[in-house]
């Protein structure tokens, strides 16, 4: 095991982690890589070629933004959001950049940051990640000083081609209860008379040695995270199991944020398709229920779960901050299950046994999402929506079942059924935008996952189909789809529907 719940799970900004998030962090990482190598000062033009799903649905997904925000030297988890549209503004009225906020050049983004529609990967001889992108910089004389390719592989992760071609060549962590399956997982809980999530805290208190962790972590609960200022800081005085529950709980905490967010905002989401917001008159209706008392519609808690996800998609529609959980395309899955557990199904449970219980949640969801990670893939424009949405089920439902004290069977159970029903999900999302069916395709994954919840334990024993194999399954339907029904804007809804 090499992916961290931290990893997995992100703060960053909508509207997607692969096309966001990820080309974000690729730019900013190659503008910290001039700055280390001394190359920087010597910089006077870059160009920044977009292919495969990148180019096709980039604009849309808000990649040439993220982008120009990433070389000014911004990060995801940190940009003031109140202030990119003035940073965007300047760039494109003055026609200067200041990579790292620090060397100004010239740059005209029409020629400089450029959409190959027609070419779906860097080197078109290799077929490698259908979201691929190359930054070149050169001098005042126009030599290039250095010239990187990142691909974005989905949930804010990313990889240089050298990276990407020799994936063994990252030094493996060390942990107390490695896994590679779900079998595997499974096993070594047993042989250790652990759950899962008790298996992947020790793991994490394990990966705080490595310095990349910690940061990761200080940077979560970092009071100088604009929108966070109440937020504890990491401190030597906590012990490494309360470093890592302080920072759950903060991804919690972020969670609600934008929860309470998108219930609170009306109006129409960006993107010219003129999406109404929905998530705050849901919210009245389920008020007016809860007042009136005497009516009680048995369904309202459903109601409730596909009202968090909807609102949290909304706000990551919008370009806010989210938790990637695991992409932001999905983000709105994991805190309406976490929200539903918390609201409606421990009711007859304390403070702090509610607290537990949303940390097995988290564990748990974090290591089936790990497992999906590392065997296959969280990409939509790889594997399609199944990878995103799907996987988001899959995690919820097994991290339900650790809320609510089921065994670690029940955990790989619901997994397994919240992906079986989710399998061959396209992604084609109209216009590019993170919207339909992107937003309530996250509320109708959050009810998949309460019912696959609530199978797995309603009818234990043994069942025929594992979440390994469910995950070889996923992985291999989404390389047998076509590539215009995965995130290309070129097939299915995005083709056959009108866009107004």
């Amino acid at each position: 095991m090499n992916t961290s719940l931290f990893e997995l799970f992100k703060i960053g900004i909508g509207p997607s982690s692969s096309h966001t998030v990820g080309p974000m962090r690729a730019a900013l990482r190659f503008v910290r890589s001039l700055n280390e190598s001394g190359k920087l000062a010597q910089v006077t033009s870059i160009t920044v070629d977009l292919y495969g799903s990148l180019a096709l649905t980039g604009i849309g997904h808000g990649t040439d933004r993220a982008i120009l925000l990433g070389l000014l030297g911004e990060s995801p988890d940190t940009v003031n959001l109140a202030q990119i549209e003035m940073m965007l503004a300047n760039i494109r009225s003055t026609h200067r950049l200041r990579l790292m906020g620090t060397r100004e050049i010239d740059f005209h983004e029409p020629e400089q940051l450029l959409f190959h529609r027609n070419q779906m990967y860097p080197d078109p001889d290799a077929h490698t990640h259908p979201n691929g992108m190359r930054f070149t910089v050169s001098d005042a004389a126009g030599n290039t000083l250095a010239s990187d390719i990142f691909y974005s592989i989905g949930g804010g992760f990313i990889l240089s081609a050298e990276e990407f071609a020799n994936p063994g060549g990252a030094s493996k962590r060390v942990v107390p209860y490695p896994f590679s399956s779900s079998a595997e997982l499974l096993r070594v809980a047993a042989e250790n008379s652990l759950t899962i999530a008790e298996l992947v805290l020790a793991n994490e208190v394990a990966l705080l040695s490595d310095p990349s962790i910690t940061r990761r972590i200080d940077r979560i609960v970092s009071p100088l995270r604009p929108g966070n200022e109440t937020h504890a800081t990491a401190s030597e005085a906590l012990t490494p199991k309360q470093q890592i529950t302080d920072a759950i709980l903060t991804l919690w905490q972020t969670m609600e944020q934008c929860i309470e967010r998108g219930i609170a905002t009306e109006g129409t989401l960006p993107g010219g398709l003129n999406v109404r917001r929905r998530a705050a008159g849901l919210a009245r209706r389920l008020e007016r229920i809860d007042a009136e008392g005497k009516y009680r519609d048995p369904l309202a808690p459903m109601d409730s779960v596909t009202l968090v996800a909807m609102a949290v998609n909304e706000e990551n529609a919008a370009g806010g901050r989210v938790v990637t959980a695991p992409t932001n395309g999905a983000a709105g899955v994991i805190p309406a299950i976490a929200h539903f557990y918390l609201h409606h199904a421990s009711h007859d449970k304390s403070p702090e046994e509610k607290e537990a219980g949303l940390l097995r949640y988290f564990l748990t969801a974090a290591a089936i999402g790990i497992l999906y990670k590392e065997n296959a893939s969280i990409s939509g424009a790889e594997v399609g929506c199944q990878g995103e949405v799907g996987v988001a089920c899959s995690m919820a439902a097994g991290g339900l079942v650790a809320a609510l004290g089921g065994d670690n069977d029940a955990v790989e159970h619901a997994a397994e059924i919240g992906m079986e029903h989710n399998l061959g999900m396209t992604c084609d999302p109209i216009g590019g935008l993170v919207q339909i069916p992107c937003i309530e395709r996250n509320g109708m994954g959050a009810v998949k996952a309460v019912n696959a919840c609530r199978l797995a334990m309603n009818d234990p024993g043994t069942h025929k189909i594992s979440l390994d194999q469910i995950i070889e399954t996923m992985y291999r339907t989404g390389m047998d789809m076509q590539s215009r029904y995965k995130e290309t804007s070129l097939a299915g809804l995005a083709l056959n529907i009108i866009e107004c």
